[in-house]
């Protein structure tokens, strides 16, 4: 018991009150980095290494070895991740489906991306939590440093990594649903004209895409999804359902909820469409009404900060100066 007892009181008068829990924390960070390697290291699974080649094998048959020197390499980044499967996805089917569609509304559309999307949660959460250990650590030995601070200098840092790329994911979320939103009256509109001169649903959607791209692209590449999947064969109604799940965004459900209807009851196309292209426009100008309503309300605080007080300064300011001046000249 001496050796540990003289362990400990070495490690209290080096480091602080908070030795035990470097050392806890330091143990934690060699165990981690311990296990890596044997998950990195272990045998790929058979049925992997057969899909792999299968997807290389199709590749080089639709023709062009640099299309299958492509998939292999992204085939091969796959199944990096493919080893950490097991606590980089989660488990219960509910979640994993709302983790992908969170994540295909955010644009990724890859079937790794909520296996990347949680690996870069646990890489930046645990490399974020190193560098506050290591500045807590250097922080004690250099001065004393409050408890309650070094917490917040090891937990802080590693709760701003655990969470910045679900910040960063729900912000490409809002974007991406913001620019579908502001573009979509106008794809109506063009979607419209498109029908009425004589083309097909899928021919207006492709010509739609391709006008869209320069200022709305990922409006554009839910069009394109649309138009390929429906040359593939898909049925027409579920591609519709399917764009209104990727979207996420309530016009473009009520413009699918309309085709749908438009289709099985046989109906024009173009009078759904003429009807739904104005309520649209007429929806975007109330919008825009309905944000510049909020605006006086939004620079009333910054009004009475930048404007009051200079006033109150220039009303008051010389008065005051005249009863402080008479009161210190002894007029009292």
């Amino acid at each position: 018991m001496e050796p540990l007892v003289r362990a400990y009181s070495w490690l209290v008068e080096r480091f602080g009150e908070l030795a035990p829990l470097y050392l806890v924390g330091a143990l934690g960070v060699f165990m981690v980095a311990c296990t890596l390697p044997v998950f990195l290291n272990r045998p790929p699974d058979p049925l992997s290494k057969l899909k792999s080649q299968t997807r290389v094998r199709k590749a080089a048959d639709r023709g062009g070895a640099q299309t299958g020197k492509q998939l292999r390499q992204h085939g091969g980044q796959a199944e990096k991740l493919d080893k950490f499967s097991t606590f980089l996805e989660p488990q219960d089917e509910r979640e994993m489906s709302n983790a992908r569609l969170t994540m295909l509304q955010a644009g990724y559309r890859s079937k790794s991306a909520v296996r990347a999307f949680h690996f870069a949660q646990f890489a930046l959460g645990l490399g974020f939590l190193t560098l506050g250990l290591l500045y807590a650590l250097v922080s004690s030995a250099t001065g004393e440093v409050p408890t309650r601070k070094l917490i917040l200098m090891v937990i802080l840092p590693g709760a701003i990594g655990y969470y910045l790329p679900k910040y960063w994911v729900n912000r490409r979320l809002q974007t991406r649903r913001g620019e579908i939103t502001n573009g979509f009256p106008d794809s109506l509109d063009m979607m419209l004209v498109c029908v009425e001169a004589g083309q097909s649903l899928e021919q207006s959607i492709i010509r739609v895409a391709r006008e869209l791209r320069a200022g709305f692209p990922a409006l554009a590449d839910e069009f394109e999804i649309v138009a390929n999947e429906m040359k593939a064969g898909k049925d027409k109604i579920q591609v519709l359902k399917d764009m209104s799940a990727r979207s996420g965004v309530p016009d473009v459900g009520s413009f699918v909820t309309v085709l749908i209807q438009s289709t099985t009851f046989g109906t024009s196309i173009a009078d759904a469409l003429r009807v739904y292209a104005s309520e649209m426009r007429d929806k975007r100008v109330m919008r825009a009404e309905e944000a510049a309503n909020k605006l006086p309300t939004k620079l009333t605080l910054g009004t009475m900060m930048f404007t009051v007080p200079p006033l109150l300064l220039i009303l008051i300011g010389p008065s005051l100066y005249s009863i402080v001046k008479t009161f210190h000249g002894g007029g009292f």
